[in-house]
């Protein structure tokens, strides 16, 4: 008997930051990003998505659901098959979450600098350990 893969899922809370909570959850395993970069170029069904990777169809069926879930990828059905087709809305939102901290890094390193540059020459410098 093999060990079954254990998948965690989403807790059921709403608003913008179980939203981020959410895609954060999904992006944090790599399966899961392996997934996505699967769709960039085009849909899929689940089973040649499932190609590839170590793991049964089942388990690749589990992390996308979480996929699902977070709403990072749609899935329609087609006959018999379950196709899969990346959602970038979801991405944009972390990209605008993120652009937050690409504008405080440079402004508090700018401050760092200043500081520095005002220091005097003279100052002393702390020993090194």
């Amino acid at each position: 008997m093999s060990p079954r893969l254990a998948i965690a899922t989403l807790p059921t809370a709403s608003g913008p930051s179980s939203t981020l909570d959410a895609v954060f959850f999904a992006l944090a395993d790599g399966t899961r990003r392996a997934l996505l970069a699967r769709l960039r170029s085009s849909e899929a069904t689940a089973g040649s998505l499932a190609t590839g990777f170590a793991m049964t169809r089942p388990a690749v069926s589990r992390h996308l659901r979480v996929l699902r879930q977070a709403e990072m990828v749609r899935e329609e059905r087609r006959g018999r098959e379950r196709v899969y087709t990346l959602e970038p809305r979801r991405l944009q939102l972390i990209s605008d979450w993120l652009e937050d901290y690409r504008v405080f890094w440079p402004a508090r390193l700018h401050d760092l600098k200043d500081f520095v540059e005002s220091m005097p020459d003279d100052a002393p410098v702390p020993p090194q350990v």
